[in-house]
């Protein structure tokens, strides 16, 4: 169980040092640079999941190897584009489809809620769709290599034996 919560912590230390990126980044494009909203924020995305993507491959998900090639950076990219999906759509749900139009709603379901339920998606896409044993990690996390291994099992670590090291 050390080792899973061990996997958790990494994801979360890097799913916060990525937010800091998208948000400062956001509002230095936002505010100094000029650039619209739409404009900033995807450049700011972008940098945030790059962020997660090297940390991620670089530490909670080391001891899996790093991937080769550039799907899995692009499945990495798209399972963070559906957690802000999903997001996007409690805030939907909440304020056009619920009626709960205050700012405190909107921050409650988008930043709250939303940003619960995206989080657990990412965490078991990650796991389960991008650093899985068998998958060799992507060079956009820079470098090739790495050691072989990893897990086998159910998503959530409860089931199944282990191949290799765990805890990297």
């Amino acid at each position: 169980m050390v080792a899973g919560r061990r996997e958790l912590l990494g994801f979360a230390s890097v799913g916060l040092l990525a937010w800091t990126v998208d948000l400062g980044l956001f509002t230095c494009l936002r505010g100094p640079a000029g650039l619209g909203p739409l404009t900033a924020k995807t450049l700011s995305f972008v940098a945030g999941c790059s962020v997660a993507y090297a940390g991620n491959a670089l530490g909670t998900y080391r001891h899996v190897g790093r991937p080769r090639g550039l799907r899995p950076c692009a499945v990495f990219f798209a399972v963070n584009a559906a957690g802000a999906a999903v997001q996007l759509l409690c805030l939907v749900v909440s304020h056009y489809g619920l009626g709960l139009t205050s700012q405190r709603a909107d921050t409650v379901s988008g930043a709250g809620v939303g940003m619960f339920l995206g989080t657990i998606l990412r965490f078991w896409g990650t796991r389960t769709l991008v650093f899985r044993s068998g998958t060799a990690p992507a060079e956009c996390a820079g470098g090739s290599g790495g050691r072989s291994g990893g897990r086998t099992g159910s998503w959530n670590g409860t089931s199944g034996g282990r191949v290799g090291s765990w805890t990297g």
